[in-house]
């Protein structure tokens, strides 16, 4: 350290100030991360959308980094729960959030949150983004989307949409849709996918807004029709389905899936996870596997992540009080 002819307090001062940069625990030379696992924090159950994208991404982490990857699932609250957790874990590398655009839908959704959805977190990078099907029980006597349009305008509130969580991005993608087809439906909320599913293949309930990674099996089966796809275009994995704004000029709604730190992650650190997901995320293999699950990868940099995650708060806003949603 240059000492130069700087007065003994300001020498005191800046020996203390190298000290506690070299000795804190959160002084991680990019050489010498990762040491230990590294966990991957998921705000939803193991099986849904968030976790196959965390578990697809964990793999190849884990080999570029020379260390496992741990999955651990903590669902409930939105996600929130999670990203609480790591909100308020150390800056180390060792404790990251896969989450999804719950994360800036709960800005505006949550009146209060423990944590700040933008300052409180190091965006990383983008993992994936996944669109969405509207499906129905296959009793249900409409064709295809012109004719359910027709038949729910015909019949106002008799027809139900499933919601498997409050102020989600599936459920906003029903009351957009709504919106836009001009139609009343009745929203029947559901605590997580997984039981709205339930009622929807037995007939319970009429229709859903559903991921196409955790959608396709069931539509491929037989067991639920599929009225549209949420994206601009037709997507190859179902060439023969129209997209709903194909139907509804203008319709479009896309999830989205990514990896955060918390605040503060240290430059170097934010660059080797970085560059290790992108490069995952542009191998041939990965591309295909998430391209087979319905999911478009996303690589992006760390830079260009966080002002998406700015702009999305933002963009998620107004749609979110002219719902009128409002957490569980």
């Amino acid at each position: 350290m240059i000492r130069l002819n700087c007065p003994r307090h300001v020498i005191a001062a800046l020996t203390i100030v190298e000290f506690l940069l070299t000795t804190s625990p959160f002084a991680v030379r990019a050489e010498d991360y990762p040491s230990k696992p590294i966990k991957l924090l998921v705000g939803a159950s193991a099986g849904g959308t968030t976790d196959t994208m965390a578990r697809a991404i964990a793999q190849p982490l884990s080999i570029s980094l020379g260390k496992p990857v741990l999955i651990e699932n903590r669902p409930g609250a939105g996600g929130n729960l999670a990203a609480d957790a790591v909100a308020k874990s150390a800056p180390d590398g060792y404790t990251l959030l896969v989450s999804f655009t719950s994360h800036t839908i709960n800005a505006t959704l949550y009146p209060k949150l423990p944590f700040d959805p933008v300052a409180d977190f190091t965006p990383i990078s983008m993992i994936a983004t996944v669109p969405s099907l509207l499906v129905g029980h296959p009793k249900l006597p409409a064709a295809d989307l012109k004719e359910l349009i027709a038949l729910a305008k015909a019949k106002p509130e008799t027809l139900s949409i499933a919601i498997g969580g409050i102020g989600s991005s599936l459920h906003l993608a029903g009351d957009q849709f709504k919106i836009m087809a001009d139609i009343q439906v009745l929203n029947v909320p559901y605590k997580g996918t997984a039981p709205a599913l339930t009622d929807v293949l037995g007939g319970q309930i009429d229709m859903m807004f559903i991921s196409l990674v955790t959608g396709s099996a069931q539509v491929r089966a037989g067991k639920l029709r599929a009225y549209g796809i949420t994206t601009a275009q037709r997507q190859p994995s179902f060439p023969d389905l129209p997209a709903i704004g194909e139907v509804v000029t203008g319709f479009e709604s896309t999830a989205w899936f990514g990896v955060f730190g918390p605040a503060n992650l240290p430059t170097n650190i934010t660059g080797k996870l970085n560059a290790a997901i992108v490069a995952a995320l542009n191998d041939p293999g990965m591309r295909t596997q998430l391209q087979h699950e319905g999911a478009t990868p996303a690589p992006s940099s760390a830079a260009e992540f966080a002002k998406f995650v700015k702009n999305d708060v933002q963009r998620w806003a107004p749609i979110i009080k002219h719902s009128g949603a409002r957490p569980d």
